[in-house]
């Protein structure tokens, strides 16, 4: 994936997102009589500019790409005419500006309920949350059977994968127990899955942490494909051979080969192969490669044919939601993304979550990158997703941001007077430390994944 790629999806996501946000803060203020100076997506040099000549207002399109502003009519940045006073910005009643404030970050999780919504109206056909797997020395080794379907954890319904995982999720960087209720054989009951420091690093999935997975259709070990440039083809290994074991330990599926590949990195691997009915033994040294969360995994550059996947229907539902029903469902996720993001933010300043799952605009421009390639639904989805991060981070109770400007209007409210400009420059600067400090953080940990 080429940067160019990155840099045009990042753009493509980030910018939509970004226009929407400020278009709350314009349609808001214009409505409520406040007038709109200038409308600009992107902060630095101006690339394109447009100013209305019915209104006015000056439209136009930075450089950076990064943020936007809506800079309204205020008597603190500059003298006003007498007639237009009552249009000014600081002239408003604080209900009023809180409106105007609060519409940006609200826009965005408007925005995000309609993008999920359209991905919860086709027909889905989807794996239930019925075990498939339990893995050895595990939390769930001990408890967990396959076949067992998982109805709730912690008391919170898992009707999908997703609302599974996200209920796990919750419970990140805790040390106790997790409750699963399970249906065995047509029987409900409890069981707990020990944890300790849980989901500390977030690029380990809770599923892989707990030792149990969904349900998987067997793969034959044998490979279809080389990559040119792979591990694998240059140590002699040939299309059609069947990998009977890795380091003496018997591979009985392609996950099995994958997992164990994956875990290697740069660690010279003993591969027993079967070709042409004979056992070849190779030596093979899987190439590391970072992914985006810094996380190295080997790669051998081999590929398998599934040939026609067969999933037992026992481990399928079919969902449908009429477009009421996908418009709940998408609320709903929408609301658990915020209250899962706010809960990662509380638990990642008490230490319970390490601060290298802070992720920068590096980052942000790969997985969109690799979303784009990955088909429209797969962009959608990360786009709400975004849209939700860029909705609550602006809600954050911090100077700079919508949501410490928020504070002040609440705190006049209370008051019957404007917080004192004073209190309000030691805010902007103790702000401007707190986002920085998080922006170099963010950067340096997407500069240590790549």
């Amino acid at each position: 994936m080429s940067a160019l790629f990155m840099i045009v999806a990042a753009i493509l996501l980030l910018g939509p997102l970004i226009a929407i946000h400020e278009f709350g803060h314009y349609f808001v203020a214009r409505k409520l009589g406040v007038k709109v100076l200038v409308y600009s997506i992107g902060f630095g040099p101006t690339l394109l500019k447009w100013t209305s000549k019915k209104s006015g207002i000056q439209y136009q399109l930075s450089a950076l790409p990064l943020g936007g502003y809506v800079k309204m009519l205020d008597e603190r940045e500059g003298n006003v005419a007498a007639e237009d006073l009552p249009k000014a910005f600081n002239r408003q009643h604080p209900w009023k500006r809180i409106a105007i404030v609060a519409a940006g970050p609200l826009v965005n999780l408007v925005f995000a309920v309609l993008l999920f919504w359209v991905l919860f109206l086709p027909e889905q056909t989807q794996l239930n949350t019925r075990v498939g797997k339990v893995l050895d020395n595990t939390p769930a080794a001990n408890v967990l059977q396959v076949g067992d379907k998982i109805q709730a954890v912690d008391g919170t319904q898992t009707p999908n994968w997703e609302k599974l995982s996200f209920a796990l999720v919750d419970r990140a960087g805790e040390t106790g127990h997790i409750t699963l209720n399970v249906d065995r054989a047509g029987q409900s009951q409890n069981v707990q899955l020990p944890i300790e420091n849980f989901l500390k690093d977030q690029s380990q999935s809770p599923l892989d942490e707990l030792g149990f997975l969904p349900y998987r259709p067997s793969i034959p070990a044998v490979v279809s494909k080389l990559t040119e440039d792979g591990a694998a083809i240059r140590q002699g290994m040939q299309v059609g051979d069947q990998i009977i074991a890795i380091d003496g330990v018997n591979m009985p599926d392609w996950y099995a080969v994958v997992e164990k590949v994956q875990a290697s990195p740069e660690k010279l691997l003993k591969i027993e192969v079967l070709r042409d009915n004979k056992t070849v033994m190779l030596e093979v040294m899987p190439q590391g490669k970072r992914d985006n969360m810094g996380r190295v995994t080997g790669m051998l550059g081999v590929q398998s044919d599934p040939g026609k996947i067969h999933i037992p229907n026992e481990y399928q539902q079919t969902i449908q939601y009429s477009p009421i029903e996908a418009l709940g469902m998408a609320a709903d996720k929408t609301a658990h993304i915020s209250s899962m993001i706010l809960n990662s933010m509380v638990k990642m300043v008490k230490g319970l979550i390490g601060l290298d799952n802070l992720s920068g605009p590096i980052t942000i421009a790969k997985v969109a990158g690799q979303s784009a390639e990955m088909g429209w639904q797969t962009f959608i989805g990360f786009m709400a997703l975004m849209s939700v991060s860029l909705g609550i981070l602006n809600l954050l109770p911090i100077p700079m941001l919508d949501g410490g400007h928020l504070v002040y209007y609440f705190i006049e409210l209370l008051r019957g007077k404007p917080v004192s400009e004073q209190i309000q420059l030691v805010g902007l600067k103790i702000g401007m430390v707190l986002l920085g400090s998080m922006m170099l953080l963010a950067l340096f940990n997407d500069f240590m994944r790549l």
